[in-house]
């Protein structure tokens, strides 16, 4: 996996983590699994928080698509695949998830149900 994919990613779970509004123990520990799962080295994820502090959603936003869409078409369904299944991890989708999921998907110019399928594949984050 590419630098943009771990970077896109990182970007993305943090504005799903905190599209409700509320960051609980799960999902910390859910981005902690993505980031070994995905084996994103140190050194990318030191990078990203640095790069991240304190930037507005939208910043957040158009980072993360910015770096996806520089990635791969399997890189980019891995993406939303990871997303989807941290969409699930503290038993509830919230509203605001779903608006960023689905917006998210299309702006990377995929299809929902290819999403679908690629995180019913892969195993649960928690």
């Amino acid at each position: 996996m590419t630098a943009n994919y771990h970077l896109g990613l990182l970007y993305l779970v943090r504005l799903l983590i905190d599209a409700d509004g509320i960051t609980d123990t799960m999902e910390l520990a859910a981005l902690q699994a993505i980031k070994d799962r995905e084996n994103i080295p140190e050194e990318i994820f030191e990078q990203f928080e640095e790069e991240a502090r304190g930037l507005s959603y939208q910043e957040l936003y158009t980072a993360g698509i910015d770096l996806i869409n520089a990635c791969s078409y399997e890189e980019k369904l891995r993406t939303f695949g990871v997303l989807y299944r941290l969409s699930e991890v503290d038993g509830r989708v919230h509203l605001k998830e779903i608006r960023l999921l689905l917006n998210s998907i299309k702006t990377a110019g995929l299809e929902f149900d290819a999403v679908v399928n690629v995180a019913k594949a892969m195993p649960v984050i928690l």
